[in-house]
């Protein structure tokens, strides 16, 4: 298998990962994605370890924004790293109002596994049904 085919495996796990994690709401992919030992440098809470804190941080989120989806706008990937730049669209379901936020996470992948993650995203904004419907 050559460099260039792993590069490629690794976006392809990735990009599965958002869609089935986030996309599809399968909490549950998270035993199945990440390693025992995950470290989540950047998770909301502090430091975390292993697939469970991740599992239920998402949990709260799906029940914060029921529709919320991400997009990968790019995706890099370099050694055991893969970069993801990326697009969450949603709406807060205490408010109703549509939000969108960005972010930018850093995996490191290790035995077929997730095994650290670092991630920057913006604060959720306001966003309209105007200025969505001129992008579609």
């Amino acid at each position: 298998m050559s460099i260039e085919q792993t590069l490629e495996q690794n976006k392809s796990f990735i990009r599965n990962h958002f869609e089935e994690f986030v996309n599809r709401k399968n909490s549950a992919v998270a035993y199945q994605n990440f390693a025992p030992d995950f470290l989540d440098h950047d998770e909301p809470y502090g430091e975390s370890v292993g697939p469970e804190p991740a599992k239920q941080m998402m949990e709260r989120v799906y029940l914060k924004y029921p529709d919320l989806h991400v997009t990968v706008e790019d995706i890099l990937a370099e050694g055991d790293k893969v970069v993801v730049r990326n697009l969450w669209r949603g709406t807060d379901s205490s408010t109703g109002k549509k939000i969108e936020f960005k972010g930018f996470v850093l995996w490191r992948l290790a035995d077929g596994k997730i095994a650290e993650r670092w991630a920057t995203i913006t604060s959720p904004t306001e966003i309209d049904e105007v200025s969505l419907s001129r992008e579609g």
